[in-house]
């Protein structure tokens, strides 16, 4: 099984309206552990923040959970990750900044970070806590609880934009870019 590559089968997700309230939030004033050392505090970033969530990171070396194809939207954090390294130079020429997000540590996140070569920093929210503090959605599988992919554009620490269900996982990254070269 290939981890860069999507099924052409996958379960679509469906807008069930678990997202709807967080257009026009304030991001919350915390920190997170970044790959790239130390901690990164998003609403106190002065530029655009793209903020992509994603559940977990599959590793060459670990088995994905038991029926994670079947679990919609779950699939593709890699190729995710691998479309936002791609289009990382025209996102920075808009004055944007690129963070993805899991529930994994720091430490897992490190090891997909040098693979994949991405030359943005991974967040570890290990603890939950933008589940807790803006009500993000979740799923469990193989008792992991685990965020729904979902992406933020963030202004002067307030949510601008929020991108969800996000399906195919590999678009996610031209859709945001399109979106920010029509606001331009």
């Amino acid at each position: 099984m290939s981890l860069t590559e999507l099924p052409s089968d996958l379960p679509v997700p469906q807008d069930n309206g678990e997202a709807d309230h967080l257009n026009g939030m304030h991001f919350p004033n915390e920190a997170f552990k970044t790959t790239s050392g130390g901690t990164q505090n998003l609403s106190q970033v002065q530029a655009t923040v793209v903020l992509y969530i994603y559940p977990m990171t599959g590793r060459p070396d670990i088995d994905l959970p038991d029926n994670w194809d079947a679990i919609p939207g779950a699939r593709g954090c890699t190729p995710q990750s691998c479309s936002f390294r791609d289009h990382y130079a025209e996102l920075q020429s808009l004055n944007a900044q690129v963070y993805g997000l899991s529930a994994q540590d720091t430490d897992y996140q490190l090891e997909a970070s040098e693979r994949l070569h991405l030359p943005f920093p991974l967040l570890s929210d290990n603890k939950l806590k933008l589940k807790t503090l803006l009500n993000i959605p979740t799923f469990t599988v193989d008792a992991m609880e685990l965020y729904q992919r979902i992406t933020f554009i963030i202004q002067d620490g307030m949510i601008k934009k929020v991108f969800f269900p996000v399906f195919p996982a590999d678009k996610n990254a031209k859709n945001v870019l399109s979106w920010l070269q029509a606001q331009s």
